[in-house]
């Protein structure tokens, strides 16, 4: 299930629409809703506020305004281990400033 902090791909007629990091989640006046604070990652960033069900937060499909609308979890590339070695490669530092 998506939480707070949690960034989701939100599908809008099952195609992908755009990216969102939710804010808040806190329970609505009607029992088993829940307001949902979103962050579009957009330019400029918008905040949304849904109000939707515990199984739309877990990625079931649901409907707004006759649309299908899906929230789907990005999942959080793990952390190194502690003690694991630093990668390797050869990339090469660009400088952003040029010598004179």
């Amino acid at each position: 299930m998506a939480t707070i902090n949690d960034l989701v791909l939100v599908h809008l007629d099952r195609k992908p629409a755009f990216y969102a990091r939710i804010d808040d989640i806190t329970p609505d006046v009607k029992r088993g809703w829940y307001q949902v604070e979103l962050l579009v990652l957009s330019l400029p960033p918008q905040t949304l506020v849904w109000i939707l069900e515990e199984t739309h937060l877990q990625g079931e499909e649901y409907t707004m305004g006759g649309r299908p609308v899906q929230l789907t979890l990005i999942p959080l590339k793990a952390p190194p281990q502690p003690g694991s070695p630093a990668p390797t490669g050869k990339a090469k530092v660009i400088p952003l400033v040029r010598k004179p």
